[in-house]
Parts: structure tokens; sequence; C-alpha cells
């Protein structure tokens, strides 16, 4: 389907959350000046078409239940897997509806994934590979309840009805930030981010409410360990979620100004 993210409320991507695995001895003096990149490693074919071919998400997001929105994968190993997989499927903390949660794709179904795509993955890397999938999409679920809560903070908590991925498709405010990036580089990152979901979030009441989520690689740590940003936020395209957006966008600019004040204040 998502980290501990800060709020990402503000006109840029939420502060960076550390990934949970060990990556120690990944540590290399590349991976602190590469471009953004989606964070799973995978290893191409070397053909000019797929040399050329745009930077996306390993899931085919197109073959999905109609149901659901959740990709349909099969438990059954791939032609020429080497090794054995978990068909374990691990159970998020996203409600579905009033008795069920989601359930995130088996380590399994997420290679099946991979191999159906052309990406050519070590069976070794993919449980690691879900680990972190999942990870990121349960601080996305996480941003999306900080605002929930603002809105409506006696109710209960929302469900995630469907989602969709669109990987390769920038959102406005993603193609903005890129755009101010270009005119002002050193202020802003010009990478783009390196996937985009859109969750469809269903209130009490039945109301839903689309949300927008850009997932961004951040600067490793010194030891190498990927670190991730996400901006989560409700999509333009209702007046509640208008007043929202600006709602958010206006208390953060007054706590700015009440810490310059109080900052100011104390110097004297």
């Amino acid at each position: 389907m998502g980290q501990a993210a800060s709020q990402s409320v503000s006109s840029t991507p939420a502060a960076p959350a550390r990934c949970p695995i060990d990556h120690s001895a990944s540590n290399s003096p590349s991976s602190s000046s590469g471009p953004a990149k989606c964070p799973i490693s995978h290893d191409k074919p070397s053909t000019s078409a797929s040399a050329q071919a745009p930077a996306q998400c390993p899931i085919k997001h197109d073959e999905l239940n109609p149901l659901n929105q959740m990709p349909t994968l099969s438990q059954a190993p791939a032609a020429h897997q080497a090794a054995a997989l978990p068909t374990d499927r691990e159970t998020s903390t996203i409600p579905r509806d009033e008795g069920g949660k989601w359930e995130y794709p088996s380590p399994q179904q997420f290679y099946n994934a991979l191999v159906r795509k052309g990406w050519e993955t070590p069976e070794e890397h993919v449980e690691t590979m879900v680990q972190i999938h999942n990870f990121l999409n349960e601080q996305a679920w996480q941003e999306i309840l900080k605002w929930e809560r603002k809105e409506n903070p006696s109710e209960a908590e929302p469900q995630l009805a469907r989602f969709k991925g669109r990987p390769g498709e920038l959102s406005p405010k993603a193609r903005f930030w890129l755009f101010a990036g270009w005119l002002l580089p050193a202020r802003f990152n010009t990478e783009p981010p390196f996937d985009r979901h859109d969750w469809i979030v269903r209130r009490r009441g039945g109301e839903e409410v689309r949300y927008v989520i850009d997932y961004y690689s951040a600067p490793p740590e010194p030891d190498g360990s990927p670190v991730f940003s996400l901006d989560v936020r409700p999509a333009l395209d209702s007046v509640g979620s208008i007043k929202q957006r600006i709602a958010a966008a206006t208390e953060d600019v007054w706590a700015s100004f009440r810490e310059n004040s109080a900052r100011n204040q104390g110097a004297h």
C-alpha cells in the first residue's frame, strides 16, 4: 500500500522519516549525492528501451481489483524463481470497513509484481523491500489521521475506502515545487517524488475525501540508511478540503510569526 514522518501541512513535504531497516552495511560515498529515486534498488536489463524508460514504482497499479483498487497478485512462485518466498500477508493498522483492516501483499506477491513489471530483483531482498513498502504506507495513514483529527476531533477513526497508485504522474503541488526548484535551486529540491498515491478516505456518515500522497527520497543517514519524506494533504477538489488546506497554511504562518516574535523579544 507507508513511517514516522512529521505532519505535512505546509507548502513543503513532511519532515523525513527514517527507514526501520538497518542499512549500515550499504553505506557508500555516492549514496549521499545521488538523485532522489524509488527507495527499492532494482537491477534492470541493460537495453536501450529500459535505459530510456522513466522511473516508476515497481508495483503495476493498472492491474487492480475493481472492488478495492488492490493489485491482484498471485501467490504462486514465478518462473525461474530460485528461492521460496513467504506467502503470509501482514495486516495493516488501516481500517477498510467496520470489521476489518487492509492487508499488505506477501513477499511472494510483491516479487511477482516486480517480475511482471520487468524488474530483476534478487529474492533475498524482497522481504526487506516489503517491510519498507509497508512502513511507508503506515506513516501515510498516520499523516491522514492528523488531518482528520483536526477536522473532526470527536469522530471515530475514518476508513480507507480505496486507493490508486499513480507513479509517474506529478501532482500539481509537486509540479509547482519542481518548477520553483528550477528558479531558485539554492532553496528548493528539484527532484520529483518517486511515487504518488491517491487515497479515498470514508468518514462517518459516508462522506468521502481524496488525499494526495507524494513520496520523496531524502538525504540518507551517515551510515547509508535511506530516509523518506511524505507530503500528505487533502486534494483540492472540494470546498471542505480547500478550507482545510487554507486553515493549515494559516496555522503554519501564525506559528512561525509567534516563534519569530518571541525570539526577537528575547533578544532585547
